[in-house]
């Protein structure tokens, strides 16, 4: 029998780590559906609704022709 490398033997379940928006420092329990995630040299970064509402054209210029 194996164990999943994500088991926890101290008997405690694992929390899930906080989303903190890379622009503003606000944070969320877990991913948030609304919220954007990018990979910026090589980091994720997460941004809240509101971030992503206000900097949207900035984020659209970045993608490909082919996206939009």
């Amino acid at each position: 029998m194996s164990s999943d490398p994500g088991d926890r033997h101290d008997g405690s379940a694992a929390q899930p780590e906080p989303v903190v928006c890379a622009r503003c420092g606000a944070r969320a329990d877990g991913p948030q559906p609304t919220w954007t995630f990018s990979v910026e040299d090589g980091a994720r970064r997460h941004y809240c609704e509101a971030c992503s509402r206000e900097n949207l054209r900035a984020i659209e210029g970045r993608l490909d022709s082919q996206w939009w």
